[in-house]
């Protein structure tokens, strides 16, 4: 299939740096790049060309073309081997981006923007584009290494095999190694057995710890046959998801997460997590839907 990359643009820095990184995402997958650039103007009642006591290259449409122009130059410039298309879409930002990731390989958004991408990643808008793109989102923040590793957040579910898949394949494309973080817990203590009988509760740290280590090793094991040329390196982290991933994203080029999950990914979307990744990581960040969701309601 060859699907496009598609960048969202408003003509701040942050999105011509997501320009950029689309550019190269779509060289490596050898196929096109849309620019997107999200037109609200034309459904409120506000004069689009320019005033009659302006100058002619005035107007809010031809801001809107400046813009998407500006974004496929920066595309053509960074990446000149790539088909490059652009399109001024009439639309909220998110509805229309959601929309062009049923025909796309990825969705690319900066961390900050103006304009109609105003605040993408403040609040529930990130979970929103997140949680119901039909394709990968990588949002581009933080000052990745280029020569450094991807970064895999790994939970053992059912719903983080599309994040695998979508890791491996970046690391292969980027001839990377890839890092698989898996995080556990040592949780020891009284656990009540009813209101006037409290029991103690006493784990075999080392079985635990094995435990994990198979969930991690089986999570990997098909992926790792079907990409032969991947080093991959498997860490198993006792402590906080949050806290072992945002340490990692320092000397990685990309970090990639499921949009759910379970244990420490639990609800990765909704909570702390999700806030600290997108948030605060030094790198950029690919959150990776389970495609089965949708039917799942």
């Amino acid at each position: 299939m060859n699907e496009p990359v598609v960048v969202g643009v408003d003509g701040s820095p942050s999105s011509l740096d997501a320009v950029a990184a689309a550019a190269r995402e779509a060289r490596l997958r050898g196929v096109g790049l849309r620019v997107v650039h999200a037109f609200l103007w034309p459904v409120l009642p506000v004069p689009l060309g320019p005033s009659p006591m302006g100058p002619p290259e005035g107007g809010l449409r031809n801001a809107a073309e400046r813009v998407v122009a500006q974004a496929v130059e920066h595309a053509r410039e960074t990446e000149p081997g790539i088909e490059v298309e652009g399109e001024i879409a009439v639309g909220e930002p998110l509805t229309v981006l959601e929309a062009r990731s049923h025909d796309a390989a990825l969705v690319v958004v900066g961390s900050r923007g103006l304009g109609g991408f105003t605040g993408l990643l403040l609040g529930s808008t990130a979970v929103h584009l997140s949680s119901h793109s039909r394709c990968p989102v990588l949002v581009v923040r933080g000052r990745p290494d280029p020569t450094g590793h991807v970064l895999l957040g790994v939970d053992g579910s059912a719903a983080g095999e599309a994040a695998i898949g979508f890791a491996f394949a970046e690391a292969s494309l980027r001839g990377a190694v890839l890092v698989a973080v898996h995080t556990w817990n040592n949780w020891t203590g009284p656990v009540s057995g009813g209101p006037a009988e409290p029991l103690p509760l006493v784990y075999d740290v080392d079985m635990l710890r094995d435990e994990e280590e198979r969930v991690l090793a089986e999570a990997l094991s098909g992926w790792q046959a079907k990409y032969p040329d991947v080093t991959v390196r498997r860490q198993l982290v006792e402590g906080r998801t949050r806290q072992a991933l945002l340490e990692a994203s320092g000397s990685a080029q990309l970090l990639v997460v499921g949009a759910r999950g379970r244990g420490g990914f639990s609800g990765l979307l909704l909570g702390s997590v999700s806030q600290a990744v997108l948030h605060h990581a030094y790198c950029p960040v690919a959150v990776v839907r389970d495609p089965g969701a949708g039917a799942r309601g």
